[in-house]
């Protein structure tokens, strides 16, 4: 049980860097070309999931949900 614990905790917390890392990849080689928009840091595609995830609903705002 507590190495499915020290899994599930693992996963969670390679998501948390990978998520905003591909974000980060994905805005940086598409959105300064497209629209002439800067690029941005691993912290600021971090924050803009965050407020995405409230915005729109998602994984991490799943708890307020009836």
């Amino acid at each position: 049980m507590a190495l499915y614990v020290l899994g599930y905790i693992l996963l969670v917390l390679g998501l948390l860097f990978l998520v905003p890392l591909l974000l980060q990849y994905l805005w940086n080689i598409t959105m300064p070309d497209l629209f002439n928009l800067k690029q941005i840091t691993y912290w600021q595609a971090f924050r803009l999931l965050l407020i995405a995830g409230m915005l729109f609903g998602g994984p991490f705002f799943l708890v307020a949900q009836h």
